[in-house]
């Protein structure tokens, strides 16, 4: 079996001290293979979004290991480790965190752009992501003028465009009626079926969490229950 692409080892992570000190997580350890879908589910406060954050590589944690295939991510800082994040990560949050008055194409190709992608490149890999989430006829379009399932899949294009092993899918359908979020849920399914990107979904949505090959349940910062096979 191959190695996992994320492994988790008795991590921790505690915000604040002394008597106001919080722990947001208390040794959790978890490993992810390789084109896995799995859902981490919680409720409020149980430290599901803090676990996606440290997975991620957007916080560390107090104390604990987190290793990216295989290498700790420990010694990854500064630039090293924003190169990392951004060539091996895509995000998909409830909110959609796109610049209003941009078009769907400049929102796009932001992770690009910060990757140092020449311009032509850039336009490329960005209307081809458009392309794949039927969305090319809306690249010049302000982001502030999409529905709020054409500023989902403009996200999810986001996410695609600098070819991620990793998709991070917090709430991704939290702001979406049940028609337009199925049709998201589909289209990152998909990208997980199809393209072996490891998919990883936090929510509090039995249903969504059914979809994926795996479920942790998390709660006051421990993993409490595990269970797989997907329902759809």
């Amino acid at each position: 079996m191959s190695s996992p692409i994320l492994s988790v080892r008795d991590v921790h992570k505690s915000y604040g001290t002394g008597q106001g000190r919080f722990d947001a997580l208390k040794g959790v350890s978890l490993d992810i293979a390789e084109g896995e879908s799995l859902a981490i589910v919680g409720k409020s406060g149980s430290g599901k979004s803090t676990l996606m954050h440290v997975l991620a590589l957007l916080d560390q944690p107090t104390s604990g290991t987190i290793e990216l295939q295989g290498a700790d991510t420990k010694k990854l800082r500064g630039r090293r480790l924003n190169e990392t994040r951004n060539k091996t990560f895509g995000f998909v949050f409830q909110q959609f965190f796109l610049t209003a008055n941009a078009s769907v194409l400049e929102n796009v190709i932001l992770p690009l752009k910060i990757a140092g992608v020449g311009r032509g490149e850039r336009k490329r890999r960005g209307l081809a992501a458009l392309e794949q989430l039927e969305l090319a006829d809306k690249a010049k379009n302000k982001a502030v003028n999409l529905s709020g399932g054409q500023k989902q899949r403009s996200v999810i294009a986001r996410a695609l465009v600098n070819n991620p092993r990793v998709i991070f899918a917090d709430e991704p359908t939290g702001n979406l009626d049940s028609a337009t979020g199925a049709v998201v849920e589909d289209i990152l399914f998909d990208l997980n079926r199809e393209q072996g990107i490891t998919l990883i979904v936090v929510t509090h949505d039995e249903d969504l969490a059914a979809r994926c090959d795996r479920r942790i349940y998390i709660r006051d910062g421990l993993i409490v229950d595990e269970s797989r096979g997907a329902a759809a």
